[in-house]
């Protein structure tokens, strides 16, 4: 235990017993204080409350010895918010100390599968803790005894979603094993009617939320995405970017535009080739014969980003979720069609994942990009929706490749629909877009993405489109074509609008 800086005593110490006189006169020397009932601190530098905190489950190990930590206590693993700790036992016990308040329910003590804990503690198992936490708890001015109805269908959804049918079998067997002893005949009614309509067995009337709701439905969906989504659309409602009209829908301007997208698209991806080169690809048909593939690549993308009828179309004319999903499968079929290995049109089948973040597993698809859509419908302008429905795709990643590619296709056709100038990563911004990108789906900072967007905006309005070597003279001029290193930046016109 660690010592305190003015005492030889510890941070806690016990009272009661054979110590108890030489307690009393610690505490009349100033060596000790006392902190709650027969318990005291040598730490006289300390609040109270924080040397209680440091030393919390060995203060509940040593009044409740024989109870099991249980409720919501162990269904969240950590105190309430106010510090309270919940436990059941042979004996009923209440404590209050700073921050600290012990709550132990008479009951059962240790059950079959209780786990270890800290400080000998046993904290109740996975089945046990869902039956306590569907009992029903009096409303009281203290914080409740159990999560709500709604957390404990969340967290059977997601142990579906993460560990399979196999595990919710699992804990409905071992919850039937010990609600006699815990009393439970009702809430082990309940829990078999969730776990029952979450496997599609039972009715689905008996769920409450909308995760458990769809996946009983046969939609399930990423909550944590559709979280990030909702954060995402909030923030963009916040933001109204100068409106950058473009109106050109055919002819030389229209081709260099799109030729430069999907050039640009492609070189974040890896698929790089000289400007020249890549131009006498999607112009000239010139393949060449060492990459045809990454050719395909270049030309595949362009047939999409450069198809005035394809642009034409928005979210908001997708009659439904079902005709959207349509539509981003046929788009991807065109952009991958010189990629067969890479299933082109077919949602991927086993998970994906960049560095540390791992996408949308592939039976939460269709699901999560549903609720996606209909997000993106919801938001009112172009330059919003366009944003959002490049990070839906991006977020789900549903195809084993081609995702960056097909989701910047789908921003753009949502700002070309709306005569509104389409967004350009070029090659200097690709770190800069990479880490907007990762601010907002790692640690939900919208912020830099929607900036982001703007400048790129911004960016693509300054240069002039009209002659293909004039549109190259302002890219090169603003530095497109670098390597994002060495502080080398993208240069905009103070005049761009």
């Amino acid at each position: 235990m660690a010592k305190s800086r003015t005492t030889n005593w510890p941070d806690v110490v016990f009272g009661g017993g054979s110590a108890s006189s030489r307690i009393s006169r610690a505490v009349d020397r100033g060596e000790l204080k006392k902190i709650g009932p027969a318990l005291y601190t040598g730490n006289l530098d300390s609040d109270p409350k924080e040397v209680i905190a440091r030393h919390r489950w060995q203060i509940v190990a040593h009044y409740a010895p024989n109870a099991v930590i249980s409720h919501r206590t162990a269904f969240e693993a950590r105190p309430s918010p106010d510090g309270t700790v919940f436990m059941t036992g042979e004996t009923g016990k209440r404590l209050d100390i700073s921050g600290l308040h012990l709550r132990v329910q008479k009951g059962s003590g240790p059950l079959p599968g209780d786990r270890p804990f800290m400080n000998g503690l046993l904290i109740a198992s996975e089945p046990r803790q869902l039956l306590e936490n569907l009992a029903l708890a009096r409303e009281r001015a203290e914080v409740r005894r159990t999560v709500s109805r709604e957390l404990v269908e969340q967290r059977l959804e997601t142990i579906l979603r993460s560990r399979g049918e196999t595990a919710l079998n699992a804990i409905r067997d071992q919850a039937r094993e010990l609600a006699p002893a815990l009393g439970a005949t009702r809430e082990l009614a309940l829990l078999e009617g969730i776990i029952g309509a979450l496997l599609r067995s039972r009715p689905a009337d008996i769920l409450h939320t909308p995760v458990a709701q769809a996946r009983a439905a046969g939609t399930p969906f990423d909550p944590e995405r559709i979280e990030r989504f909702e954060l995402f659309a909030r923030s963009l409602t916040t933001m109204s970017p100068p409106l950058r009209p473009d109106l050109v829908t055919a002819g030389p301007a229209f081709q260099n535009l799109a030729f430069f997208d999907a050039y640009f698209s492609n070189f974040i991806e890896g698929t790089e080739f000289e400007v020249e080169v890549a131009h006498a690809i999607v112009f000239e048909g010139a393949i060449p014969p060492r990459r045809p593939e990454d050719a395909h690549d270049v030309l595949g993308t362009y047939r999409l980003v450069g198809d005035p009828k394809w642009l034409r179309r928005a979210v908001v004319a997708d009659r439904d979720s079902a005709s959207f999903l349509a539509r981003l499968r046929e788009a991807h079929a065109t952009l991958m069609a010189g990629r067969p290995e890479g299933g082109p049109g077919q949602w991927k089948t086993i998970p994906n994942q960049a560095g540390g973040t791992r996408f949308v597993e592939p039976e939460l698809i269709n699901g999560t990009l549903s609720r996606g859509w209909e997000l993106t419908r919801s938001l009112t302008t172009a330059f919003q929706r366009a944003g959002m429905i490049m990070f839906v795709i991006t977020e789900v990643h549903p195809f084993n490749d081609g995702n960056g590619r097909v989701a910047r296709a789908f921003m753009n056709a949502e700002l070309v629909a709306a005569k509104e100038r389409r967004i350009l990563i070029p090659t200097v911004y690709r770190d800069d877009y990479l880490g907007a990108l990762r601010s907002l789906s790692r640690q939900d900072e919208p912020m830099p993405f929607m900036l982001m967007l703007d400048q790129a905006q911004r960016f693509t309005n300054s240069i002039r489109w009209d002659e293909y070597r004039t549109a190259l003279a302002d890219l090169t001029a603003a530095r497109a074509f670098e390597a994002p290193e060495d502080g080398i930046r993208l240069l905009i016109p103070r005049t761009a609008v």
